[in-house]
């Protein structure tokens, strides 16, 4: 899962909560016909155009960090402006999330602007650790 958004605010700030958010550990699960495992991965960060990050992690995952950011606030951006970007990044709408838990990520001073998510498909692996093993393909 990616979930595309525009911080702003006081910039070491804005750096502490991204550094924040790539030290958040992620469990992947991996199936084999009815086998489940999982690996530990780590949060990734990516700069897009426009301003834009991205966070990626796996699915199971989306509803908390999506709650964390806070995505369902109401962008300072027009209705329209977010479309075009959401087109241009190829994002879709965020859809309704639970707000259960939430990571201790540092906001202080920072807002975001939520543009949208993109979401992966499936993939088996063929490395050491994942061969022959089903998961979202992060």
């Amino acid at each position: 899962m990616h979930f595309d958004f525009i911080p702003y605010g006081k910039r070491s700030e804005v750096e502490l909560l991204l550094r924040d958010m790539e030290a958040q550990k992620h469990e992947l699960i991996m199936t084999k016909g009815e086998e489940k495992k999982s690996i530990w991965i780590q949060g990734q960060v990516r700069q897009l155009p426009f301003g834009v990050m991205e966070y990626i992690c796996p699915k199971e995952d989306m509803d908390t960090v999506l709650h964390t950011l806070d995505a369902n606030s109401t962008p300072y951006l027009s209705a329209t402006k977010l479309k075009i970007i959401r087109k241009m990044l190829g994002c879709k709408e965020i859809p309704e999330f639970k707000k259960d838990f939430y990571y201790k990520w540092i906001k202080t001073f920072v807002s975001i602007i939520p543009v949208g998510i993109k979401e992966d498909g499936e993939v088996t692996g063929v490395l050491e650790h994942d061969n022959g093993w089903t998961h979202e393909a992060i």
